[in-house]
């Protein structure tokens, strides 16, 4: 296919006090070779170390779109990135990664074989890049563990957040990322559970490596209550009343009955009827599907 009629791919960068990370990405970024048109959409959300200062003014590329705003939250920010974004195809990164040639045409073949709707890289560690993850599961705490390297393209129950691709038509049918979520915290698993629910098909690509920056702390501030909050939203989206209450019980370090008054204050009882009526399979067939003890 000629370089002109390929798809226009739309990378969204979200950014919070990431300092130099953020230049030191988009430079690997720009450095690595693909055959694919791509557009990138920064997306600063109230930092205030000025590490996206140098794409402002004449010094931008012309690939590259700069959007601020005033703290709306990890979730949000993806989902305004997608607002401005042209392509068919979201590739969602974080700004501390670095790639390697021909990364999207790798990922984008499962896409365009119609074998996956989401496709994530194997990610390695920026620190220690023989450690690699191929794709997350879950334990019986709903927490990540990742993935031994398969022998070839395989399913996967959670995209990382650190890197992933999806089609447009898939994101919009699931509704993108939860609208209701808080500044950090389980973005990414409730978008993959939503997009295996939805009937759409989560995949890791092996041959592909990205590396990223695995940290300690924040560069800014995550509150327990934030984590606790989008983690009961996403139970009552999509769990049954069984593990509704066992995702109450793990709340250890905050009220879980006044979390629970806030998440239904917000809504999430009548999205989780909304998405009951879209979903194809129930949250028993997901557990199952991928042996999580939860």
């Amino acid at each position: 296919m000629p370089t002109s009629q390929m798809p226009l791919i739309s990378i969204i960068i979200p950014v919070k006090n990431e300092g130099d990370n953020v230049r030191s990405t988009i430079t690997s970024l720009l450095n690595t070779r693909t055959t694919y048109p791509y557009e990138v959409i920064v997306v600063d959300d109230a930092s205030t170390d000025n590490g996206c200062h140098f794409l402002q003014g004449q010094g931008q590329n012309e690939k590259i779109k700069l959007i601020t705003t005033e703290g709306i939250g990890a979730a949000a920010a993806r989902n305004l990135g997608v607002n401005h974004a042209r392509g068919n195809y979201f590739i969602f990164c974080d700004a501390h990664l670095s790639f390697e040639n021909f990364w999207i045409d790798r990922m984008m073949e499962l896409i365009l074989t119609k074998k996956a709707d989401g496709v994530a890289p194997g990610i390695a560690s920026m620190t220690e890049p023989h450690k690699i993850g191929y794709g997350q599961n879950l334990n019986q705490k709903l927490e990540i563990t990742w993935y031994p390297k398969p022998t070839g393209p395989a399913p996967v129950a959670i995209l990382p957040g650190g890197c992933f691709l999806v089609t447009k038509e898939a994101f919009m049918k699931v509704g993108g990322f939860d609208r209701g979520f808080r500044i950090w915290g389980f973005e990414d698993i409730e978008f993959s559970i939503k997009m295996w629910l939805f009937g759409y098909t989560c995949m890791v690509q092996p041959s592909v490596k990205i590396l990223h920056l695995f940290r300690q702390v924040h560069p800014y501030t995550v509150a327990h209550e934030h984590i606790y909050y989008n983690m009961l939203r996403m139970a009552y989206s999509h769990f049954n009343e069984h593990r509704i209450e066992a995702a109450k019980k793990l709340v250890l370090y905050a009220n879980a009955s006044e979390i629970e008054d806030d998440v239904l204050t917000c809504g999430a009882a009548a999205q989780r009827v909304r998405y009951a009526a879209q979903r194809k399979f129930d949250d028993n067939w997901f557990f199952q599907k991928f042996q999580i003890p939860f």
